[in-house]
């Protein structure tokens, strides 16, 4: 691991790589993540492509949330925390993570590459990793993240007729539309979500 933190440090700077956990993440520009990726492939010989996802940071770094409970007594067992900083607090919103693996040398990495809010794309990784086909289009279908030069970028895990992207944090719970068949008809017809939202408390980031 060593070995291979001093050659991506070399490769492409000190302040593009995180080591955490016994784990290394290395952030590209999303404009340069064709040229990086073969270079990954070909000069660190990372051969396969093991996952990928998107991620949206919408609300992360954000300690505690907003409530009216009671941080006493017997309200919830609601305890204030501080406010802290973190990696991603003030970065993009959205970002595309790759996870590779080198067979010849036993290493593995983490790649992201942080994308536009307003319009997420970058290019496909398909032509250097096959592996990246589906991939893509699950976070393409969850994120609403584009990939620009992918040959077949459909939604692979929602219906056809599905409204937005399911795994955005600011995608209601309760879902856009509803889709049931009707028989009169004889197809699916979507309508007006029936049931009321419920407002759950989100998650804490633990150390």
């Amino acid at each position: 691991m060593t070995d291979l933190k001093v050659q991506l440090v070399e490769e492409f700077g000190a302040g593009n790589i995180i080591e955490a956990f016994g784990e290394l993440t290395l952030t590209v520009d999303s404009t340069d993540i064709i040229k990086s990726c073969i270079k990954l492939r070909d000069v660190f010989f990372f051969d396969t492509l093991i996952d990928l996802c998107g991620v949206d940071y919408l609300t992360y770094g954000q300690s505690e949330w907003e409530s009216d409970a009671s941080s006493s007594g017997f309200s919830r067992g609601r305890n204030t925390q501080e406010k802290e900083e973190h990696a991603y607090a003030n970065t993009k919103r959205f970002a595309v993570v790759y996870h590779l693996l080198s067979v010849n040398k036993n290493y593995r990495l983490r790649v992201k590459a942080f994308v536009a809010e307003a319009q997420p794309m970058i290019k496909s990784v398909t032509d250097i990793w096959a592996a990246a086909d589906w991939y893509e289009r699950e976070a393409f279908d969850l994120f609403g993240i584009l990939f620009e030069n992918h040959k077949d970028l459909r939604r692979i895990l929602t219906d056809y007729g599905f409204v937005g992207h399911p795994l955005r944090k600011d995608f209601p719970l309760i879902g856009e539309v509803e889709m049931r068949y009707d028989e009169a008809l004889g197809r699916v017809v979507y309508e007006p979500v029936s049931i009321e939202p419920n407002v759950n408390v989100p998650r804490v980031i633990r150390k």
